[in-house]
């Protein structure tokens, strides 16, 4: 017998759970299905959310032959016997193939498609769980479509475990299968947006408990048959990355809840080294001159949580976050030393200055001109004007003071040094 999550597989747009902002009603998807407009195509989302029933659905409507591979485990013969079959009969109409998982296709595997997708000989329907624009062919990219697939709500998980209830009960129809209230939306909840993740579970449950005359599926059934809830932290790949920017975006936003949840979720990666860069990258980018002294906590906190290791090292890494994200904020650092590379890769820079040359050797004051240098020790405030400049940036300013406690008291030292009014 199929598992569960294959029979319960919606056939039209209008079974499909979720995924309502390319599959409601006017929006371009459905109206592309419904009228049996099949275009190049890549769908990119969680696992679970719809990817592959779509594709089925657009195969039933499209009056193409339809081939389906999965690029975990295709190679370059396949997709050859695919087009040797392009000039048949049965192929009058052209082809439909969908390549799951094309991410793992390389470049050369994805060119031998492009001159069939050119000339219409293919229709390519590809999904891919990773960002296309870091995994596919800027050529086939070019060529298709993207829909986005977002992880399914509860609400919609929920729907689906009714529908699936129903089909159980009929493969048990000599038993009573009772579920307790709350229970459906426990599954969901752990779920992780997956609603094959869900129905396999609920699959689960029924099947281990189906020796006994009446299956009663209650919260304490659930919790003793699903260890732990699904997720979708993974070490590697394109939420990897979304997750570290959202954790650095709401540091820089002072927001310590959700920074503190975003490092929960990245901690159940296990990734403990990008953790601790962006750590010490944000004390320095978002932080900066406002609270000189975080960077050094922040070394000592991520210090800590590397010869802690996990389970323990998450208390200093929440410890780092919470005081980043608390702290006042200055990116005057950052931008500082981004101008500056900009510029010297922009702009001829010139000459630096001849006095600050390096003088440590015999005859150096014949070239550099070193006695013009003036040692600002010997003056009052350690401070005299000249120019340190190269000649060809002389007058850009590149720091500016920030808006906060520590630098304005900064600028209001330099200002009474220099005879400035304030």
């Amino acid at each position: 017998m199929k598992p569960l999550a294959d029979r319960i597989r919606p056939e039209r747009i209008s079974e499909v759970f979720g995924q309502k902002h390319i599959l409601g009603k006017n929006k371009v998807l459905s109206r592309m299905l419904e009228y049996g407009n099949v275009m190049n195509m890549i769908f990119y989302g969680p696992p679970g959310t719809g990817k592959t029933t779509v594709a089925n659905i657009a195969a039933k409507v499209s009056d193409k032959k339809f081939y389906k591979l999965n690029a975990t485990n295709a190679s370059l013969a396949d997709i050859k016997n695919i087009i040797n079959d392009i000039d048949r009969l049965d192929s009058s109409k052209g082809i439909l193939l969908y390549l799951d998982e094309i991410q793992n296709f390389n470049k050369k595997q994805q060119q031998s498609l492009l001159e069939f997708i050119e000339n219409g000989k293919i229709t390519l329907i590809a999904s891919t769980t990773e960002n296309p624009f870091f995994y596919i062919y800027n050529a086939i990219l070019s060529r298709c479509s993207i829909f986005q697939f977002k992880p399914l709500s509860n609400k919609d998980i929920v729907e689906g475990l009714d529908r699936a209830l129903n089909i159980l009960r009929g493969d048990y129809n000599e038993k009573a299968i009772s579920i307790s209230e709350g229970v459906f939306e426990l599954i969901a909840s752990l779920s992780g947006g997956d609603m094959r993740k869900a129905i396999g579970n609920l699959e689960l449950i029924v099947t281990s408990y189906s020796d006994l005359d009446e299956i009663i599926i209650d919260e304490e059934v659930v919790k003793n048959s699903i260890t732990e809830k699904s997720v979708s932290f993974n070490a590697t790949g394109d939420e990897h990355y979304n997750l570290l920017s959202a954790f650095q975006k709401s540091i820089r936003g002072s927001d310590p809840d959700a920074a503190i949840v975003y490092l929960a979720m990245l901690i159940k990666t296990g990734d403990i080294m990008s953790i601790c860069r962006r750590l010490l990258v944000i004390a320095s980018e978002d932080i900066g001159l406002a609270y000189p002294q975080a960077i050094v906590i922040v070394k000592a906190c991520v210090d800590s949580a590397l010869q802690i290791g996990f389970p323990e090292a998450r208390i200093p890494l929440s410890e780092a976050t919470l005081l980043l994200a608390t702290s006042p904020k200055s990116n005057t650092a950052y931008m500082a030393i981004s101008k500056a590379i900009k510029d010297i890769e922009s702009n001829d820079i010139g000459e630096i200055p001849s006095y600050l040359k390096d003088g440590h050797y015999v005859g150096s004051d014949r070239l550099n001109k070193v006695k013009l240098y003036k040692y600002p020790h010997d003056y009052n405030n350690s401070y005299v004007e000249q120019t340190y400049m190269p000649s060809g940036l002389k007058g850009k300013k590149y720091y500016n003071y920030g808006n906060n406690k520590m630098e304005e008291a900064t600028k209001l030292y330099w200002n009474k040094v220099l005879g400035k009014n304030i």
